[in-house]
């Protein structure tokens, strides 16, 4: 099992370009970004034709695409990777949508621990459009949500990511879910 710190090291070589530890990276990221994409897809109907390898293959060609970005370590990395997936399930849910012009939105649940079973769907388009008015409102709690929901980084993992204690990721984790409960129960109204 590689750590952390060499993660990071891979990341920064690769981003260099060194080709050598490109496709040492992909060996031991590729896990990590597959049980994303499973973690996304769990949420998504039982009848949605996009894989996890899909998913995952997609995310991989834009992170490569990433040519301006400079890592700062693994957490940022699974975050920019975690973004990208959704962004795509975003993208692949309009299109369906646009297709059946008013048909039938999305679901993913947006915290299956705390939900009972029957209230676990959530429209991924509107948590979407829920993100871009809190990314305008306040980047950081939409940036944690990224972090903490989209990527699956732990509270500490996230703390690291934003520099700041795990006692302020945990209360502001807490409000950003709040905020993103009251817009998307608000009838668009925020």
């Amino acid at each position: 099992m590689v750590d952390s710190q060499n993660v990071t090291q891979l990341l920064i070589e690769a981003s260099s370009g060194d080709k050598v530890a490109m496709e040492r990276l992909v060996a031991v990221v590729y896990p990590k970004l597959r049980g994303i994409a499973v973690r996304y897809l769990r949420r998504e109907r039982p009848e949605h034709t996009l894989q996890p390898t899909a998913l995952v293959n997609e995310a991989y060609l834009r992170l490569v695409d990433q040519r301006d970005v400079t890592w700062q370590n693994r957490a940022h990395f699974f975050g920019v990777a975690a973004s990208l997936m959704r962004r795509i399930l975003v993208d692949y849910a309009r299109t369906k949508q646009a297709a059946k012009r008013d048909g039938a939105r999305t679901r993913v649940t947006l915290d299956d621990s705390r939900v009972p079973a029957a209230e676990r769907d959530v429209d991924l388009i509107a948590l979407d459009d829920a993100l871009a008015d809190l990314t305008a409102k306040d980047a950081k709690l939409a940036r944690l949500v990224e972090l903490r929901y989209f990527a699956g980084l732990t509270t500490r993992e996230v703390a690291d990511v934003l520099g700041v204690s795990t006692s302020t990721v945990e209360r502001e984790w807490v409000a950003a879910r709040a905020w993103l409960y009251r817009a998307m129960t608000a009838g668009g109204e925020r």
